[in-house]
């Protein structure tokens, strides 16, 4: 069962939804929704109690513009700042936090992260949009460089926004990031009947792969905190 929380930003109050396991593990997951719709969206939830099941304090929380009732995001400075007290909140619940997101939530978490300097254990990316909608040229991405903790990318192969080969290009310089395909998914990790897969199906393989990748010692994490990865296997 989530706890609802309601988190005090400076652009105004948003709500959260924390789910804390009964022994909780040190490091919690902060879930970022996507565009266009809030953290009550059927993947947002699914996704926040699969990561949970691991033990794992996973919280997902609005958007201001969310709670407005409007469907157009708010630029990237009111969308930073309500991000950065959804993690301060998460961070009082937990020893560290890893900045996660699904689609614009995921781009967000990596600014907090690369460029504003908030200090995360992790980084996990759900269909990063790395080609805006309707456009060819890829997003500038020296942020992610910037990000010194290990990262962990997921990417369908039907994706138009974060395509594979393209996201792998991005990251190829990056010696923390993780790229991982999941086939015959597209940006909002649905696949088609024929592949003999389901949505849940999905989430699985995305819930228990960020869950390996967060009990796995990670080299770049050699730091004084070095509190979430390669604790015991779930």
């Amino acid at each position: 069962m989530a706890r609802r929380l309601t988190i005090k930003s400076p652009i105004g109050k948003v709500e959260a939804r924390l789910v804390m396991p009964a022994n909780p593990r040190p490091v919690g997951v902060l879930l970022a929704h996507g565009a266009g719709a809030g953290q009550d969206h059927p993947f947002m939830v699914t996704l926040r109690d699969a990561i949970a099941s691991f033990g794992y304090p996973t919280m997902t929380f609005n958007y201001h513009y969310i709670e407005r009732g409007s469907r157009a995001p708010d630029r990237p400075p009111k969308l930073l700042a309500v991000h950065r007290a959804a993690a301060d909140r998460l961070a009082t619940y937990c020893d560290a936090v890893v900045i996660a997101g699904k689609s614009m939530g995921s781009r967000m978490g990596t600014h907090l992260v690369g460029d504003e300097g908030w200090d995360a254990a992790g980084v996990v990316c759900f269909g990063y949009p790395l080609v805006p909608i309707g456009k060819s040229e890829v997003r500038p991405t020296d942020h992610l460089g910037r990000i010194a903790c290990p990262q962990l990318f997921f990417a369908g192969t039907r994706d138009r926004l974060s395509p594979p080969d393209r996201m792998s290009a991005a990251l190829a310089a990056i010696a923390a990031a993780r790229l991982v395909v999941v086939d015959g998914a597209d940006h909002g990790f649905h696949v088609l009947k024929r592949s003999g897969r389901t949505d849940r199906d999905v989430v699985d393989q995305l819930s228990v792969t960020t869950a390996r990748w967060l009990a796995t010692p990670h080299p770049a994490e050699d730091r004084e905190t070095g509190v979430p990865f390669g604790s015991p296997e779930f």
